[in-house]
C-alpha cells in the first residue's frame, strides 16, 4: 500500500482521490484540521460513497452554521465574522484550501464541513467551489451522477 502524507489542502485531497483513498483523506481531515472527530466516527458507521473533489457552482450550497436565527447551528456573530474575514484573507493568497464536505441526501445538498469557507468564498464573489460529496444510498448516488455528471469533466 502506498504511504501518503496527509495535508489539509485541496491538492492533498485530489492526490488521495487519485489513489482511491478519498475516504481516508476525509477522516484524516475531520480528525485534525476539521476538528470534528464525531462526524468522522458517524461516517464510519455505514458504507458511504465519496466523490470528488469536484468543482461545482457555489450557488448550489447553503450554510447551516452562522449567527442568523434560521441556522441549524447558531454561533456567536463576532466569532463567526472574525473567522470568515480570516478565511477571506487566506483564500486571497492560498488557492489550496480544503474542499467543503457535503452530504447529498433527498435530492438536496447538506453542508457538513466548510460553512465559514463557503461564506468567505461567497463574499469574495466566487462562482465555483471545490467539494467532496458523500452519499449513503446507492439510489441517491445514481441520482447524483445523473444530475451532476457534467462536473466530473
Amino acid at each position: 500500500m502506498l504511504i501518503m502524507e496527509y495535508r489539509g489542502t485541496l491538492s492533498s485531497a485530489q492526490a488521495f482521490a487519485k489513489s482511491g483513498r478519498l475516504e481516508d483523506w476525509v477522516h484524516s481531515y475531520l480528525k485534525s484540521d476539521g476538528n470534528n472527530r464525531e462526524f468522522s466516527d458517524g461516517l464510519k458507521l455505514l458504507d458511504r460513497y465519496f466523490l470528488g473533489p469536484i468543482k461545482m457552482p457555489l450557488s448550489l450550497f447553503s450554510r447551516c452554521c452562522g449567527p442568523e436565527e434560521t441556522m441549524k447551528w447558531k454561533v456567536d456573530a463576532d466569532w463567526f465574522e472574525k473567522k470568515v474575514v480570516m478565511l477571506e484573507n487566506a483564500i486571497k493568497t492560498d488557492t489550496d484550501m480544503p474542499p467543503l464536505i457535503v452530504h447529498f441526501v433527498d435530492d438536496e445538498f447538506e453542508l457538513n464541513d466548510g460553512n465559514h469557507r463557503l461564506e468567505a468564498y461567497s463574499r469574495l464573489d466566487s462562482k465555483e467551489i471545490n467539494v467532496i460529496i458523500w452519499i449513503t444510498e446507492k439510489s441517491e448516488y445514481e441520482l447524483f451522477l445523473s444530475k451532476y455528471s457534467e462536473f466530473f469533466k
